[in-house]
């Protein structure tokens, strides 16, 4: 079976979204040091128990941020070689380097969903016990 020829523009579309994406990790990434580095401190000065679960979390959140940024710069590396390859009219191996380039994107958007979700459950904890007027 033989695939459609891949256009070389077609992996090259890629590279402002996955641009876009890597900056957005990093600006996480950064707020999340900050608020680690504010943590740490704290704790050092009080050494309140809850903070260490705060801790523990946001060092999990670091975790995967890391490998949403490694993913999605394997993925624009890919995408990269999938587009010289495509230059050098190497078909086949431009299309497998391209779908390569499409997985980790996925995996990338994947442990950004898992995130997320781990972000949005450790915040509805720190507010359990703030009652909502309108409820």
């Amino acid at each position: 079976m033989t695939l459609p020829e891949l256009p070389l523009s077609t992996p090259s579309l890629l590279f402002p979204a996955i641009s876009l994406l890597m900056l957005a990790y990093t600006n996480r990434f950064l707020g999340l040091a900050a608020v680690v580095r504010a943590l740490h401190a704290n704790w050092q000065s009080t050494q309140e128990p809850i903070l260490l679960a705060q801790i523990r979390s946001l060092r999990k959140r670091i975790q995967i941020i890391k490998h949403m940024q490694t993913m999605g710069v394997l993925s624009l590396m890919f995408c990269v070689a999938s587009t010289t390859l495509l230059f050098f009219k190497q078909q086949t191996e431009g299309q497998i380097t391209f779908g390569v380039s499409l997985i980790l994107m996925l995996a990338s958007l994947s442990l950004s969903l898992m995130e997320i979700q781990i972000s949005g459950a450790a915040l509805d904890l720190q507010l359990r016990d703030v009652k909502c007027r309108d409820q």
